[in-house]
């Protein structure tokens, strides 16, 4: 399996940490000082993508709203065809807990 290539004393040292945080504010202060804003945009636009790409909407409208490359849109596709199912949790339980993803 591909996540088997993720794991790692270091990663899991990073995700236990994040597991740690109780809410919204305390990611914020967390990814504020772990990542720069590009990278926090970066994986955010990623999650906007995949939410929309799973409610079937165009590349084209994913391009207008997200303004995501269409490179990046083709790699969240893949990995929500292919991927190890990250993002379907992800957004199977925010649909659950009426959470958006925003873009």
């Amino acid at each position: 399996m591909q996540i088997d290539k993720l794991r790692g004393e270091q990663l899991d040292q990073l995700f236990d940490a994040m597991l740690t945080l109780k809410n919204r504010e305390e990611c914020y202060q967390f990814f504020d000082d772990i990542a720069t804003m590009n990278e926090i945009q970066a994986l955010s636009q990623r999650l906007t993508v995949a939410k929309m790409l799973h409610e079937g909407q165009t590349y084209h409208a994913i391009v207008e709203k997200s303004h995501a490359s269409t490179t990046t849109i083709s790699r969240v596709k893949r990995c929500l065809t292919y991927g190890s199912g990250g993002y379907q949790t992800v957004l199977e339980r925010l649909a659950k807990q009426g959470g958006e993803v925003n873009g």
